[in-house]
């Protein structure tokens, strides 16, 4: 439950900076209450339907050597502004995808610094082999 607290606070934090760089993405009511929605609904997103998307799409992922996954990230985030009842509100697809590579960048760098797991199966401790050598 913490580290979806800081999830949500990590996307509030990255789409307030994105809203401040980018002139195509605003935040109506730039207050700490919006983009705690706007960053909640973000986040329910990419984890309920971004998973599915780029199952669905992963040919498209393989033959653009990962290149649509930036396309992917940008439908997420104009499917959070179609969500978020107007509060953010994004220009155009090509912003939505500038966007999300901003928002990608900004999240990572405060994921990095808040310390914030991308997988919880990362620190299983791993079964230690027998040395090697003789019986």
């Amino acid at each position: 439950m913490r580290e979806f607290i800081i999830r949500v606070v990590v996307n509030a934090i990255a789409i307030a900076i994105t809203a401040a760089i980018l002139p195509g993405i605003t935040v109506v009511n730039n207050d700490i209450g919006t983009l705690i929605i706007v960053g909640l609904v973000f986040g329910i997103i990419n984890a309920l339907v971004k998973p599915i998307v780029v199952t669905l799409t992963c040919p498209f992922v393989l033959l653009s050597m990962g290149l649509f996954l930036l396309v992917i990230n940008g439908c997420m985030l104009m499917l959070t502004a179609s969500f978020s009842d107007g509060r953010l509100i994004i220009d155009g697809f090509i912003w939505a995808i500038v966007g999300g590579i901003v928002m990608g960048i900004i999240g990572m760098i405060l994921e990095g610094i808040f310390n914030v797991r991308q997988d919880p199966k990362r620190d299983v401790p791993q079964i230690k082999r027998p040395p090697r050598g003789g019986f």
